[in-house]
């Protein structure tokens, strides 16, 4: 967590905390392993409970958000839309802007390609899914294929051609302020990582700890 939420480097952890090679060592076992995701939904199950939800969301919001990289070797590409160089985050919250599947690619890979790649991750927690909100880069081929091969349905929430300047539209604002969640964290302002794996880590990191601190609350 300090490492997330400074943005310093491994070498840079204080003295107070072991040994930055240890504290690494650890991160990348339980990366490897899946244990950062089990702790994450683990803890967004009992915030759902004590928020009076059930635990398994029946509907959810997807978006992409494009971020720029550094000089640091790996995975990237350029958003021609977002005119951005680096890696796209493709992000499925539930109603309450709780993180459900997250996804790190290229950010020259599509949105509904890299919708596919997250559908293809969804486990247990998503089984009760049945609509998610989508923008209008999600339509297309994608809906016939959702339709054909999901047990939930994505339905698309535009902007009208007839309104002018900015306009708050109906569920699409939760993923995006789930994005403006993870900025609090100086080490997901940019893609810093190496591995897209370690990126995806640290988002379930950031969102691990705004639970934690509603938990306690």
């Amino acid at each position: 967590l300090y490492i997330l939420v400074t943005g310093a480097q491994w070498r840079m952890l204080p003295k107070d905390y072991p040994k930055w090679q240890s504290v690494y060592y650890y991160f990348r076992i339980w990366r490897d392993d899946g244990t950062w995701q089990r702790i994450h939904d683990t803890l967004r199950a009992e915030l759902r409970r004590k928020l009076g939800r059930h635990k398994h969301p029946t509907a959810g919001c997807l978006d992409s958000q494009s971020v720029k990289t550094t000089a640091l070797g790996g995975v990237r590409g350029y958003d021609s839309g977002k005119m951005v160089k680096g890696r796209k985050r493709h992000m499925l919250v539930d109603t309450l802007g709780l993180v459900l599947a997250v996804v790190v690619t290229a950010a020259s890979v599509s949105d509904a390609k890299g919708a596919r790649l997250l559908f293809a991750r969804l486990g247990g927690t998503c089984k009760k899914l049945r609509r998610i909100w989508v923008d209008g880069s999600y339509r297309g081929k994608l809906l016939t294929w959702v339709s054909d091969h999901c047990w939930f349905l994505l339905e698309p929430v535009l902007r009208s051609e007839e309104t002018k300047g900015f306009v708050l539209l109906k569920r699409r604002w939760v993923v995006e302020r789930t994005f403006a969640w993870l900025t609090h964290c100086r080490r997901l302002g940019k893609d810093y990582e190496r591995l897209p794996a370690t990126s995806e880590a640290m988002i379930y990191l950031a969102m691990t700890r705004v639970m934690i601190r509603r938990l306690a609350s």
